[in-house]
């Protein structure tokens, strides 16, 4: 048989199976060879799987072969174990090929991605991960790739690495300026919780707040950040700002909470303002605790008043520190007391100055420049804040409350 001929007759068979025909001019197969292949073919497109393996193990029989004639009926197997649902032979015979220096580096990385999505497909989740973890080694990123792979771990229950690559996925996809699918951050946001990541999970919920809002992610969002117990402390009070924002905080006790720690953090008009909405809301200065909320009410007036009194010494102190940290707080102070663009400038010389966590002493700039009115420059900065800590997670709901005025 001639190699054009066999040619145009695998090619049917190749083209299902997914592996291209690697072919020299210059060869031919042997007519006992050919004789049996052919009858392969004939039978594999009669879909008698069968009688197609049996001719191509008659083909393997014959003595002295030549590595071409070896190499064409390992592609013939290929085919006919693929189309037949034989998983472990056309591995097997993918291997062969794959081994074969007769293979080009574009006909390998078909060879590759054939094997893990023939294993995915056939539910074999152990053997689709290897060969796509090989396949992504060995051939490099490939974004259909790595969602396969991440389902593949998922469908076995292993969240750990399903959350793992679904991540780096997600990741990719953000940094080449693509948008994540839904469906791809559902995965995310289900693995993460299976294995207790809340930081990832709140991670998760705020892309797709972000992307995709709906209240029920909103709701699990906030839900996230609330339980999120690796939370730092010095983004409490931002969980409790940003739930204040969307509706979400309505109990006294959390009001009374959010008013003592912004305090705590020097920041006594945050507190009062938190105050003066519970108040508004009816969840302040009702029933056997309005008086202890008065006298918290006037407790925070007080800091309010001694911090204005004492905000250029403040400053100044601030300016001897080997830290920004507190000229960050300061110059929020000076912001709120309607000094602007002074406080401002304070907080940026704080940030320069460096702080113990830069993400978080962004934020509050961010914070401090919505106060402030100057929703562009709070975006812009917003748009800035990184890290896994959980501030990136609060800017970005920031953003997006800013953007569509939810």
């Amino acid at each position: 048989m001639s190699l054009r001929s066999f040619r145009a007759a695998l090619l049917a068979s190749v083209l299902i199976c997914g592996a291209p025909v690697v072919a020299h001019a210059e060869e031919e197969l042997g007519p006992k060879v050919g004789a049996a292949l052919q009858a392969a073919e004939t039978a594999l497109g009669k879909h008698d799987y069968s009688r197609a393996m049996a001719a191509v193990n008659e083909a393997q029989a014959v003595p002295g072969r030549s590595d071409y004639e070896t190499y064409t009926i390992e592609q013939m197997r290929a085919a006919v174990a693929s189309q037949s649902g034989d998983l472990a032979g056309a591995t097997q015979a993918y291997d062969q090929l794959i081994a074969s220096p007769r293979t080009s580096r574009e006909a390998r990385a078909q060879m590759l991605k054939a094997e893990g999505t023939m294993a995915y497909t056939a539910k074999d989740y152990p053997r689709a991960v290897k060969g796509i973890e090989r396949y992504l080694k060995e051939v490099g990123p490939d974004a259909q790739m790595e969602n396969l792979l991440a389902q593949a771990y998922y469908l076995q229950h292993d969240y750990a690495n399903a959350a793992r690559v679904q991540r780096m996925l997600v990741d990719s996809l953000q940094k080449q300026g693509k948008k994540p699918t839904e469906d791809q951050l559902l995965l995310l946001a289900t693995c993460a919780t299976q294995i207790k990541n809340t930081s990832a999970q709140t991670h998760a919920y705020s892309l797709l707040a972000t992307l995709y809002p709906k209240p029920d992610y909103w709701a699990q969002l906030l839900h996230a950040l609330v339980t999120n117990d690796r939370l730092p402390p010095s983004l409490h009070l931002d969980v409790y700002r940003i739930r204040l924002a969307l509706g979400n905080l309505m109990q006294t006790a959390d009001f009374m909470d959010a008013t003592e720690i912004a305090v705590q953090m020097g920041l006594p008009q945050v507190g009062l303002d938190i105050m003066t909405q519970g108040y508004a809301y009816g969840a302040l200065g009702q029933g056997p605790s309005a008086a202890r909320e008065g006298r918290l009410r006037a407790l925070v007036m007080k800091a309010i008043a001694d911090r204005k009194a004492s905000a250029d010494a403040d400053e100044a102190s601030a300016r001897q520190e080997k830290t920004g940290n507190r000229l960050v707080t300061v110059g929020y102070n000076r912001v709120l007391a309607g000094q602007v663009d002074q406080g401002l400038a304070v907080m940026k010389d704080g940030i320069a100055k460096g702080t113990t966590d830069l993400d978080i002493s962004k934020l509050r700039l961010g914070e401090a420049e919505m106060d402030a009115g100057r929703t562009k420059d709070a975006i812009a900065t917003f748009h800035t804040v990184g890290g896994d800590n959980g501030a990136a997670d609060i800017a970005r709901l920031w953003v997006l409350k800013l953007t569509s005025g939810k």
